[in-house]
């Protein structure tokens, strides 16, 4: 009876750790499949992502996130974060200057050069023309698909507010021939 009853509490206990796993994962991480062409090369349709929720709690958005935020209140995207809170943006000749500062964009080199012979891959603009602001506002992101002529982002819908944001893309796991930690940042 003795081993009966210690079988038991073992079950138990296995089992309620494994429900405030499964409850504190869903708390703290979400999945998210890419629908649509906007983020290629960097993430493609189909693709699944690990997205953590709580990491904007404890550290500000860098520059070049890959993030997840509400579009309304039916769609989620996912885009980059180009511009944050008192950056100024321009593109000219397919080159990114922030605050007066040419910028690489190593993620899109390889991708760029392969699609276009000698077309430009980023149309020109400032953030005063897209926004009619001169910086990126406080509390607020300028968000950009790495496929930028396929795209609709923050050229087109203006600012997102940082309340917005669901999280940061940490890991894309499907499919495994694709599995990646790191996504150009």
């Amino acid at each position: 009876m003795k081993m009966k009853n210690k079988y038991r509490k073992v079950v138990f206990v296995i089992l309620f750790g494994a429900m405030i796993i499964i409850a504190s994962r869903s708390a703290l991480f979400a999945s998210y499949v890419v629908e649509g062409e906007s983020m290629e090369p960097t993430l493609d349709d189909g693709n699944l992502l690990m997205v953590n929720k709580f990491v904007y709690d404890l550290t500000e958005v860098d520059r070049f996130d890959v993030i997840v935020f509400r579009a309304n209140e039916k769609e989620d995207y996912v885009k980059r974060v180009i511009g944050i809170p008192g950056d100024t943006i321009y593109y000219q000749d397919d080159k990114l200057y922030i605050n007066g500062n040419y910028v690489e964009e190593d993620f899109l080199q390889e991708y760029a050069q392969a699609t276009l012979s000698n077309k430009t891959y980023t149309e020109n603009f400032s953030l005063e023309e897209v926004t009619g602001e001169t910086k990126v506002p406080k509390g607020k992101l300028f968000v950009m698909g790495d496929n930028r002529g396929e795209s609709l982002d923050s050229r087109a819908f203006g600012f997102i507010a940082q309340t917005q944001l669901v999280g940061k893309v940490d890991v894309k796991y499907w499919p495994i021939s694709q599995a990646s930690l790191s996504l150009g940042n």
